[in-house]
């Protein structure tokens, strides 16, 4: 199965307190949260860093969303079901009441390097 690098970068974070939280699923039923996907691939930077690589990743139909974790609590912090830190994902979808469907961020990866960049939003 052939495989390739992917990096995805950030843009508009707020600052650079906390960690930034990758989720990356080819499996629509575990996106966002990449929960119950043992092929997910989640990783946690310093949100300074405001990108992430995956390396030899294999070629297929993925989505991706970030949150600035800027507490460091390991979870999406909400107010009345409203996000309190940033969130984004792939393709940069519209967001309306809760996370876009797997379709809306689904990219195709394969042969080459490529980039994604997602912009995150701040509700609060």
């Amino acid at each position: 199965m052939p495989v390739s690098q992917l990096k995805v970068e950030v843009a508009e974070l707020r600052n650079a307190r906390g960690v930034l939280q990758f989720c990356l699923t080819a499996d629509p039923d575990n996106f966002p949260n990449c929960i119950d996907d043992a092929r997910a691939v989640s990783r946690v930077v310093p949100a300074g860093d405001r990108a992430m690589r995956f390396d030899a990743l294999p070629h297929g139909n993925y989505a991706i969303a970030v949150f600035h974790d800027e507490n460091a609590n390991r979870k999406l912090d909400t107010f009345a079901g409203i996000p309190r830190e940033g969130f984004g994902f792939s393709r940069n979808p519209r967001i309306g009441f809760g996370p876009p469907r797997f379709s809306a961020a689904r990219f195709a990866f394969g042969n080459d390097a490529q980039i994604q960049q997602v912009k995150l939003r701040y509700m609060l």
